[in-house]
């Protein structure tokens, strides 16, 4: 291959400059649209599939695929910010519509059970260019102390640290070799039939869902050698011990599994959980100083919170403006990011995960506290100190594998 050529996902010898011809799809799409028709099932999906795939950059051995879910963020922010700061009202608009564009785009993903980088994306882009902006706007200004940018470079340091850190194996349980097969040749799972320690998985399966329970899983449960119940999974072909569960997005199962979370692309369970806490807690440390600072600037005489809803002079120039802008959109990230903290800490707390939490609530199993904030299940919730002792105890040390793990 050629710097500019590529296999293409059917395995075929494809060239970047054809990567406008060739699509029948596209031009029965055109040629219909054209002609006033509808377009027939499915045509759309295989247009974008198509552009995905040529969508390459030229590379040594060969053009190389770029992910378009992370090209949004790169282009869309900065020219959603500058625009926003040209007048009052259109950050009031862009400020308030970019939330709901995030959330419609989260809630079609998760429909679809899709993985996606565009929210990794779009928090480590805002990350840098908020940073950037501060390097090149607010510093100048010479309101800020050098031990003070050191502080805050130094925060956003150790948040990346976190945040890699909890992007590792989240305590993944191995999957049986047929399994492995399958997922290499992509063919489906079919239903699985066989026994081991006393449980029997035959016929269909359970189609209820539940954070992680996709349709097809069997929650046919077992009594441990300690009277634990341990689960079958019929995806994974293994029994999973207590406290884990199986990931539709990444068709995996989890020790302690607690959610996917979009914004890492990966699950937080058993032994990226600690990481997990330690990057939220991070990121609303450096943030929240990081708005005290630029607004201690732009807004001089008042306090942060004050400057937050009322700064006079923030659009007398283009940079204040920016900055102004720029501050709004960290608070809003902040707060979205603090709430899932908070939820975090209390489900800690009562020593319940987010998946427990949802199980209990669809089998109406758990109670609400603090206003329905956190769920208590009650089933491991020994006192505020032995929850948080359990919690700092994750991953300490590798769990022993057992031939009942394994199937």
């Amino acid at each position: 291959l050629c710097c500019c050529e590529y296999v293409d996902r059917r395995g075929e010898r494809n060239h970047l400059a054809a990567c406008c011809c060739d699509c029948q799809d596209l031009d029965e799409g055109c040629e219909r649209w054209l002609t006033g028709k509808s377009l027939s099932p499915g045509t759309l999906e295989r247009i974008v599939d198509t552009v995905a795939d040529r969508v390459r950059i030229p590379w040594f051995s060969g053009a190389v695929k770029i992910n378009i879910s992370l090209v949004p963020p790169l282009v869309l922010l900065p020219v959603f910010l500058h625009v926003a700061a040209l007048h009052f009202l259109l950050g009031l608009l862009i400020l308030t519509s970019l939330p709901v564009v995030v959330l419609w785009y989260y809630y079609l993903t998760h429909r679809r059970k899709e993985r996606t980088l565009f929210f990794l994306s779009l928090g480590l882009f805002s990350l840098g260019y908020m940073y950037y902006v501060f390097l090149q706007e607010v510093v100048p200004r010479g309101h800020v102390r050098y031990s003070q940018v050191v502080t805050l470079t130094c925060g956003l340091i150790l948040m990346l640290a976190a945040l890699s850190r909890a992007k590792k194996d989240p305590g993944y349980l191995p999957i049986s070799s047929s399994e492995k097969k399958s997922l290499q040749q992509g063919s489906p799972n079919t239903s699985v039939k066989g026994s081991s320690n006393g449980v029997t998985t035959s016929g269909p399966v359970s189609s209820r869902a539940a954070n992680g329970e996709a349709k097809g899983y069997s929650r046919m449960s077992a009594e441990g050698p300690e009277g634990v119940k341990k689960d079958w999974c019929t995806k994974c072909q293994l029994l999973r011990p207590a406290r884990a569960g199986h990931c539709r997005l990444c068709s995996r199962c989890v020790r302690r599994l607690d959610h996917h979370c979009v914004w890492i692309n990966s699950c937080v369970g058993e032994r990226n959980h600690q990481a997990f806490i330690l990057a939220l807690s991070f990121f609303m440390l450096t943030a929240l100083y990081g708005i005290t600072l630029t607004l201690h600037t732009i807004c001089r005489g008042r306090t942060p919170f004050v400057a937050l809803f009322y700064c006079p002079g923030a659009y007398s120039d283009y940079s204040s403006a920016l900055s102004f802008t720029c501050v709004w959109y960290c608070a809003i990230v902040t707060a979205g990011m603090g709430y899932i903290l908070l939820i975090q800490l209390l489900n800690i707390s009562y020593n319940v995960t987010e998946r427990e939490a949802r199980l209990a609530l669809r089998d109406n199993t758990g109670r609400r506290l603090l206003g329905g904030l956190v769920i208590d299940t009650g089933q491991y919730n020994r006192g505020f100190l032995c929850n948080w002792g359990h919690f700092l105890s994750l991953g300490s040390s590798p769990p022993q594998r057992s031939a009942e793990d394994i199937v």
